[in-house]
């Protein structure tokens, strides 16, 4: 009988290592994206007034506060309440806002793909600062 319980479990360690080892591995604490220049997304943040409505770190001025400071964006899970925060997301959110999320206060930028791709890397890599 004890031969027979220990079998069982045996069974049951390997079955539960299987499905751990079959798991897709957590997600990455902080986001990131490579291909974008952080110098460049910084200059379109100027260009464009990003500051009028959100401190941004780096930014001296202008400290806006009619939107959300934006530190830390690596790290936050889901971009104005709403979007998963994924690089790509993030680069869509800046171009054109109520896009994506209908009555955003946050217009669309006049930025290209690319401005909006070196912003958000901007954002992932000097946010945390």
């Amino acid at each position: 009988m004890k031969l027979t319980a220990g079998r069982n479990a045996g069974f049951q360690c390997l079955v539960l290592s299987l499905a751990l080892a079959a798991c897709k591995p957590p997600p990455e604490d902080r986001q990131s994206m490579p291909l974008g220049d952080p110098a460049k997304g910084f200059a379109a943040i100027e260009r464009v007034g990003c500051g009028s409505c959100h401190t941004i770190p780096g930014l001296r001025w202008p400290k806006g506060t009619v939107g959300p400071a934006l530190n830390g964006m690596a790290e936050r899970a889901l971009i104005a309440g709403k979007l998963p925060n994924r690089p790509d997301v993030l680069a869509a959110y800046i171009r054109n806002a109520p896009a994506l999320v209908p009555g955003s206060a946050m217009p669309a930028m006049p930025v290209s793909e690319v401005e909006a791709r070196d912003i958000a890397t901007y954002l992932y890599e000097k946010g945390a600062e």
